[in-house]
């Protein structure tokens, strides 16, 4: 069960197109202080990729919003990051929620708990952020909220998935009742199988949400464990801390190639795999990221001339 790729950097062949189109309509995510590094997103991105802003706490809501609104000029779908831990208060929800529709037209949002351990106010929760209401108000027509293949720790301490099962299916409920289209973004892990094995209980267990699957761009290995430790990925960190012994291999990029290729299979040969799209950190930098997946498979970057 090897699946993961750190060879050299060499050009890859999808079979029978099976990784072109897992990477159809791929999205990715940015923060504010990478962004500003990117002198013209259109000479890497393809024309509509979807751009998530990650909302690091301590970084000025301006900022978050002065993003948005390069990115929208630039043509791109905008999904900012609402963390719940972050959020004061109502008065500051609102206040979010009017900046990214004034300034850079954003109807679209990640909802998630934030990586804070104690709220700054009334919010703990995405549930909680549903629940106000505000989004169905401002008429967001796309919510998306996380999704944890390998459990998340700060939800379920005893390494368990029942919380995490208990909010999916309350956000399953609200997916049908709200006028906005939902989705599932999750965190990145490195190996197929437990990810298919997840994405078909979630299936069985009446969850259609349909899932994103968060994936690890090209990246130094050390790179790579460090933001594996911070952003709490599970059992599959060991295969990464097993390579990480072995000195020659320390040395080399990881490359996601592997794992998205025994995705990419599976979902070719399952019709109504939920696994919709590939949402990409790009760990490694987005260049890297960007010409890695067009590299591989995927659609090419806008023109760079492109109104």
């Amino acid at each position: 069960m090897a699946l993961l790729n750190f060879r050299k950097r060499e050009k890859f062949t999808p079979a029978n197109g099976q990784i072109e189109a897992l990477l159809e309509g791929y999205s990715i995510e940015v923060m504010p202080r990478t962004a500003e590094k990117v002198e013209n997103f259109r000479d890497l991105l393809p024309a509509g990729t979807r751009v998530y802003i990650a909302h690091i706490e301590g970084t000025p809501i301006e900022e978050m919003v002065s993003t948005a609104a390069r990115l929208a000029r630039d043509g791109y779908p905008v999904m900012p990051h609402f963390p719940a831990r972050i959020i004061k208060d109502r008065a500051t929800l609102q206040d979010w929620i009017g900046r990214y529709q004034g300034e850079a037209g954003v109807d679209q949002a990640l909802l998630l708990a934030g990586g804070v351990s104690q709220p700054y106010g009334d919010f703990e929760s995405a549930i909680q952020l549903l629940e106000s209401g505000e989004f169905d108000r401002a008429g967001f027509k796309r919510l998306h909220v996380a999704g944890h293949p390998e459990g998340n720790r700060d939800i379920d301490p005893d390494g368990s998935m029942k919380n995490v099962e208990e909010a999916l299916r309350w956000k399953q409920k609200f997916s049908e009742t709200t006028d906005a289209e939902m989705a599932l973004a999750t965190q990145f892990a490195f190996e197929a199988k437990p990810i298919i094995q997840w994405a078909d209980g979630l299936k069985s267990a009446g969850i259609t949400l349909p899932i994103h699957i968060g994936i690890a761009g090209p990246a130094k290995l050390q790179t790579l464990i460090k933001f594996a430790i911070a952003c709490g990925v599970g059992p599959s960190l060991k295969v990464l801390q097993k390579r990480a012994m072995d000195v020659t291999k320390l040395l080399l990029p990881y490359e996601p190639t592997e794992v998205l290729a025994e995705l990419a299979a599976h979902k070719a040969a399952t019709p109504g795999f939920n696994i919709e799209h590939v949402h990409f950190f790009p760990l490694g930098g987005i260049k890297t990221n960007a010409e890695w997946a067009i590299a591989n498979g995927g659609p090419k970057a806008a023109p760079a001339n492109a109104s």
